[in-house]
Formats: C-alpha cells, sequence, structure tokens
C-alpha cells in the first residue's frame, strides 16, 4: 500500500454537505461524481495530499444508506492507493483478511476498487483504490 487515497464520509444531503466542507476546508470540491452500481452519488475534496470523499446514497438499499440507518453521519470508510489491486487482494486473502470484492470494480475518480470486511479489519471498513488509465483522446 502506498498512501491513504482518501477517507470516505456518509453523508444524508450532499448539497448540505458540500457547502459545509467547503466552508471546513475554504475550497470547493472538485468533482461530483455518481457511482450507480453502488447505489451513490460522490463529491471530492483536495485538502493537502489527501482526498474526502463525501458518499450520499441514491438508493434506500444502498451500503451508505443502510450505514447511515445504523450509525448516523460519519466517516464510513478509509481508502489505500495500491499499485496491483490484485496481487493486494491475493496477498491480503492469504493473511486472513475478508475481502468483499474478490474481483475489483470500477468505483468514483478513476479508480478500481475492491473492499476489506470491517471484522477482519478492527472493525473499519478498507478500500483498496488503484488508478485507472486515463482514456485516450
Amino acid at each position: 500500500m502506498n498512501k491513504i487515497e482518501h477517507i470516505g464520509i456518509a453523508v444524508k444531503h450532499l448539497k448540505d454537505a458540500n457547502t459545509l466542507f467547503e466552508k471546513l476546508f475554504g475550497i470547493p470540491n472538485y468533482k461530483v461524481e455518481e457511482v450507480e452500481s453502488e447505489g451513490v452519488n460522490t463529491s471530492f475534496f483536495k485538502v493537502g495530499d489527501t482526498k474526502i470523499e463525501l458518499l450520499e446514497a441514491t438508493d434506500d438499499d444502498s451500503p451508505i444508506a443502510k450505514f447511515i440507518k445504523k450509525k448516523g453521519e460519519g466517516i464510513h470508510h478509509i481508502a489505500f492507493d495500491v499499485d496491483d489491486i490484485e496481487a493486494e487482494i491475493e496477498r491480503l486473502t492469504k493473511e486472513g483478511f475478508t475481502v468483499i470484492h474478490k474481483t475489483p470494480k470500477k468505483g468514483a475518480d478513476n479508480k478500481l476498487v475492491a473492499f476489506l470486511h470491517p471484522k477482519s479489519t478492527n472493525g473499519v471498513l478498507i478500500e483498496l483504490c488503484q488508478e485507472l488509465p486515463l482514456p485516450s483522446k
């Protein structure tokens, strides 16, 4: 793992949260994106070398909606940048971690992603992120 890629924060209302975090950080978000497969809208802020991802549920059955119902708004996950997500999934599986996504999938912000189950990581949802190559023009 290379570095913390971003910290994900579950929010009820993305518009309100964007306003709050713009005031907090003193900068606007740089991107809003829907991840249909996860039932979320995301918003990203760049703070120093770290990104903050706000996550709003678009579906009552999405993981973010379930998280907010159970725990309320707050930190949802910590994401780590990796060079080879498939090799990391294999390595972590061999180390005994429970991988939620054995095959990486397309996530927000031009990433391939996979998650480790919090039951195997002391209650913290861990996301692995690998940058996808930018499309050719």
